[in-house]
């Protein structure tokens, strides 16, 4: 079972899930860089992801690590969405729906980073290319 939202509900959660939306946007950002920056380095030396050089440290161990750390930092950061009962759909650009009940039908409330208000809704099997204007918007 879902939490269900008013329109106004989710308009006064966007602040706040905004903000949460740009942090996540960043980290995710810093986390495809350093990846890619670890595969160059790899591959300048001609190894495979994984691999260690034979009988030494691993040179990339604290990169690989501050990786994976990174990841599970944005898996949190994901779940705290789920937690707060919004279902975010796409992370860039944003994508954020709210269940609630539309004209007396189960539907989600959706916001796309960039819009100033949540003012949209579509059914549940529709999709955002769906949407229309919600009612009280």
């Amino acid at each position: 079972m879902h939490k269900m939202f008013t329109l106004s509900e989710a308009n006064a959660m966007l602040p706040e899930l905004n903000r949460d939306l740009q942090k996540l946007q960043r980290l995710t950002a810093q986390f495809a860089d350093q990846s890619a920056e670890l595969r160059k380095r790899k591959a300048a030396e001609g190894r495979p992801a994984g691999r260690s050089a034979e009988g030494g440290a691993d040179p990339f161990f604290e990169q690989e690590a501050k990786l994976e750390f990174m990841r599970m930092e944005a898996d949190l950061m994901i779940d705290n969405f789920s937690r707060k009962g919004v279902l975010l759909k796409m992370i860039d650009p944003g994508l954020i729906d709210f269940p609630a009940v539309v004209d007396g039908r189960n539907a989600l409330i959706c916001w796309k980073q960039g819009e100033e208000r949540v003012a949209y809704y579509h059914g549940w099997d529709e999709g955002f290319i769906g949407r229309k204007r919600h009612p009280e918007a």
